[in-house]
């Protein structure tokens, strides 16, 4: 048993998670564009359309690699370190391979969720320019902290892991 399991670390504020998850977008273009630059140049797609599916599969796979392989390494994106923050399992230990990729499932189902009733509430009421709301639903994934008594994302909470605040243990 780890020594932070007797003394654990706390979560970070909601302020600083969205901080670090605007961040991490700013990261993600990068992998998204650099991806895509490599799909269109192998298919010689000229159209965004063109191989959608396969576009989005990459996409998946791309991103999913890009948080695996930090979260499975040090626990850590660029933007986690940056903000002095790390992905471990409840009982302070890094998570597994196996865990990692179901962390990474699970943290697309409450987006996806709120994607689908956006376009849902569009196609229902006849106000296409709803569906610009989408933007907005990687931060449904905050709705669950107001309720857990750890302020855990519920893909955290469902997969046993956490991200603890690294700030007590930085060396002033």
């Amino acid at each position: 048993m780890s020594a932070e399991a007797f003394f654990p670390l706390p979560t970070p504020s909601r302020w600083r998670r969205f901080l670090c998850m605007m961040y991490e977008g700013i990261l993600l273009f990068g992998i998204v564009f650099g991806v895509l630059l490599v799909f269109d140049f192998l298919t010689q797609s000229r159209h965004a359309l063109f191989l959608r599916d396969a576009r989005q599969v990459i996409l998946f796979l791309s991103i999913g690699l890009y948080f695996l392989l930090s979260w499975r390494r040090a626990g850590q994106t660029l933007p986690m370190k940056t903000w002095h923050m790390r992905l471990q399992m409840a009982d302070g230990t890094k998570p597994s391979w196996a865990r990692c990729f179901y962390r990474y499932l699970l943290m697309w189902l409450v987006p996806l969720f709120a994607a689908f009733l956006i376009q849902v509430a569009a196609a229902t009421t006849g106000q296409a320019g709803l569906n610009l709301l989408i933007i907005c639903t990687p931060l449904t994934l905050f709705i669950w902290t107001w309720f857990d008594k750890d302020q855990l994302f519920l893909h955290d909470r469902l997969a046993g892991t956490r991200i603890v605040d690294l700030r007590p243990h930085i060396k002033k």
